[in-house]
């Protein structure tokens, strides 16, 4: 009886299978997912209190970079959207040039003279003043590159909260391998191969982080740190740096050091020179030179460098500033340690531009 009864269930059960469930569903179709050239898709899962689970798909190129680089998301997705991007990438690799500006950039015009004819090999992220909303011509290099930006003050912890944000969009497209943050007022030294190759063959990052014993350097340091950071871990260095991409996402997604700063980092101590030095020193020294590619002329003293004028811009001074130091580059002595410089004020631009070809290098 047992056994019939066993019989009768599987039978009706595998009749129930085959009427009321599709041959598709059970059996699902073999199917082929065709890759787009040049293109990758990832999905991530954002969950909230109000939307249990929310699957976004978002689109990268690695030729191009993402499709629009204008979007609403908050800091915070931004990292965990940046944080999911692949850090390998195959050939050709990129460079992200990451101006971090109050409004225009009085010297576009020699920087598209830089850029000229190398397509493929950057990128360009702007991040100006929130109400800037001034548009190049859509055949410049500049033309819609600007990120959702917020509101900086010089000194404060807006000034690196805009420099994460640089990071964390231009390291969604995983072709950038290296990524350089510029002021409006810099200026690159050499023609673009040169810079490109100077940076895409170094074996470290070019950050400054040093130890400085000064009222300027230890004296800043608050023991309300402690035990976090401590005066051993204080460093002090440049604000503009040169990073890899192993580097720039330890930096974005630092929560831990991030809020010991901004809680306890108050004036005479500012983030922008103390914040990403100490970081690093703490997190990963192995993956910094504790140098800075782009110089800055300190020789007036106060608390901003030299702004140089039309009449400095001579054969001679450019030089002095490309060859006059000495640095080791992978551990061989080296005179080329700055392939940007600053302050450069716009009144140099006609300058800049007459030397561009037989000076820098640039493309006729």
């Amino acid at each position: 009886m047992v056994l019939l009864v066993f019989i009768l269930v599987t039978f009706i059960i595998d009749r129930c299978k085959t009427t009321v469930i599709p041959k598709d569903l059970y059996f699902p179709r073999l199917t082929t997912v065709t890759k787009t050239p040049y293109s990758s898709v990832f999905i991530f899962h954002r969950s909230s209190s109000r939307f249990p689970s929310i699957n976004r798909v978002i689109e990268f190129t690695d030729s191009t970079g993402p499709m629009d680089i204008w979007h609403s998301l908050s800091d915070e997705e931004l990292v965990e959207k940046a944080m999911m991007v692949p850090r390998v990438a195959e050939d050709p690799k990129k460079v992200a040039f990451m101006f971090l500006t109050r409004r225009h950039l009085p010297l576009r015009l020699f920087w598209e003279k830089f850029f000229e004819g190398h397509d493929g090999l950057f990128s360009i992220y702007l991040h100006t003043s929130p109400d800037f909303n001034y548009e190049p011509p859509n055949s410049s290099v500049f033309y819609n590159r600007r990120i959702p930006s917020k509101f900086v003050q010089w000194g404060k912890p807006t000034m690196i909260d805009a420099e994460r944000r640089l990071l964390a969009n231009a390291l969604l497209d995983f072709s950038n391998q290296r990524f350089v943050l510029l002021s409006e007022s810099c200026i690159p030294l050499f023609n673009f191969t040169t810079i490109y190759n100077y940076l895409m063959n170094a074996n470290g990052s070019f950050l400054s982080s040093f130890d400085d014993p000064r009222k300027i350097g230890r004296g800043r340091y608050n023991k309300r740190m402690g035990p976090t950071i401590t005066l051993k871990d204080w460093r002090k260095g440049s604000q503009w740096f040169e990073v890899n991409r192993e580097l720039a996402h330890e930096i974005i997604s630092d929560k831990t050091y991030y809020h010991v700063f901004q809680t306890h980092c108050l004036p005479p101590c500012y983030m922008d020179e103390h914040y990403l030095p100490t970081l690093v020193n703490k997190i990963r020294p192995d993956l910094t030179t504790n140098t800075t590619v782009t110089w800055t002329d300190w020789s007036g003293g106060g608390s901003h460098p030299m702004m140089f004028m039309k009449k400095d811009i001579t054969k001679t001074f450019i030089n002095e500033v490309r060859y006059g130091s000495n640095c080791t580059y992978n551990g061989v002595n080296s005179k080329i340690c700055f392939v940007f410089a600053r302050k450069f004020h716009p009144n140099t631009l006609d300058p800049l531009l007459k030397m561009a070809q037989k000076i820098f290098g640039f493309s006729p």
